[in-house]
């Protein structure tokens, strides 16, 4: 068996950002899919990586998986790694795990060592979008739970990203934490995303302040690339700290764990390097103590499934990301995506990833180019804080 194409779609699920599916088909007629993380203003560098790297999966087995990834870093990219690139190899090796699996008939877990799980944790996000005001926040939090989550994610702090924040944003987020777990009670799990955007004095005084609320994680309250500041929130705070969404292959997280920074990881599928990549960074942090728990910002179909796969064979799987957002959408471009119950999802059992992507859908729904974002100017800027 040899793949004859790589094609990749970029549409847009009416909400927020486009998303980017790749399909994988071969000489035997069996096709897989994938997805590759998308973001604001990177579509087209992306999808240029897909178009340039897929080139070079033609005529290859889709069994030799590693092997491909190899060649992409070393001798495709000659070892000079990009977010755009991370993208396109994790979104080709989703679909060629997908056809291993279907030649095989059986669902990908079981070709990387078997389910360790019969069922995978997932915590809400996206729920929170655009809010302003705490008791905003307070009602949204109450649907998600009436959907049957256990847990939600939230940034209490608001646009834009700096590393140094005035006191008001600080008290701003004290009081929509408060109101979430005022409104969802005292079983729900409540985890804080702070995207790597605080200076350590901040991060400290913040989640020492947020830690009344029995916060389940702190996420990345500065860069991964600054280990020896997260040790030092981590240390200060007590709280469970998580990085990762922004790393890449294993080779990123080395430092991160020797570090001792975190409690837990948060690779994602779509962009780390894909499943095997996903499958290996939790390996790593195992002797470790270190947890996984994949981030998903993308659909609910085609990346979720791979992490869904991935995090079933991990010993060190805690829970995993559900972008509530995007599940009308992929409804609407497949019958069968994976969905949870009482917070959730049951493993597939179908061979391959499990779900179906219905391609004529996805041509109904082009990708949109992004609008000229309000990007902040000097004089936007304050004057200090």
């Amino acid at each position: 068996m040899k793949i004859t194409a790589v094609k990749s779609y970029t549409v847009h699920p009416g909400w927020r950002k486009n998303l980017i599916f790749v399909k994988v088909e071969t000489d035997a007629g069996v096709h897989g899919w994938g997805e590759a993380y998308s973001q604001y203003d990177r579509d087209t560098a992306v999808m240029a990586q897909l178009e340039a790297l897929g080139r070079y999966a033609v005529g290859r087995s889709p069994f030799d998986i590693k092997h491909f990834t190899q060649v992409a870093f070393d001798d495709y990219a000659q070892r000079r790694g990009s977010v755009e690139l991370f993208c396109a190899v994790s979104g080709i090796e989703q679909a060629m795990w997908d056809i291993a699996g279907k030649a095989c008939k059986q669902p990908v877990y079981n070709l990387l060592g078997g389910r360790c799980r019969d069922k995978i944790r997932v915590y809400a996000n996206g729920w929170g979008y655009q809010l302003k005001v705490p008791a905003d926040y307070a009602r949204a939090a109450e649907e998600v739970i009436k959907q049957g989550f256990t847990a939600l994610k939230l940034d209490p702090l608001p646009a834009p990203w700096r590393t140094w924040i005035p006191r008001e944003e600080e008290e701003r987020a004290v009081s929509v934490v408060k109101a979430v777990r005022d409104a969802v009670g005292p079983k729900v799990d409540i985890l804080i995303d702070q995207h790597r955007r605080l200076a350590p004095m901040h991060a400290i005084r913040l989640d020492q302040r947020l830690a009344e609320f029995g916060l389940y994680w702190m996420e990345e309250p500065n860069l991964a690339e600054m280990p020896e500041a997260m040790a030092e929130v981590r240390r200060a705070t007590g709280l469970p700290i998580v990085i990762g969404e922004a790393t890449y292959t294993k080779t990123g997280f080395r430092p991160l764990l020797e570090a001792r920074c975190a409690d837990i990881l948060n690779p994602d599928v779509a962009c780390c390097g894909g499943i095997l990549e996903l499958k290996e960074i939790a390996a790593m942090a195992e002797p470790f103590l270190v947890a996984m728990s994949p981030h998903n910002y993308n659909s609910t179909l085609v990346a979720l499934a791979s992490t869904v796969h991935a995090s079933a064979t991990m010993p060190n799987f805690i829970i995993t990301e559900y972008f509530v957002p995007f599940v009308d959408f992929c409804d609407r471009i497949s019958p069968n995506q994976l969905k949870p119950k009482n917070g959730f999802i049951e493993l597939p059992t179908a061979p391959g990833l499990g779900v179906d992507v219905d391609e004529e859908a996805l041509r109904k729904y082009p990708g949109k180019p992004y609008s000229i974002r309000k990007l902040r100017h000097p004089g936007d800027e304050p004057g200090g804080i």
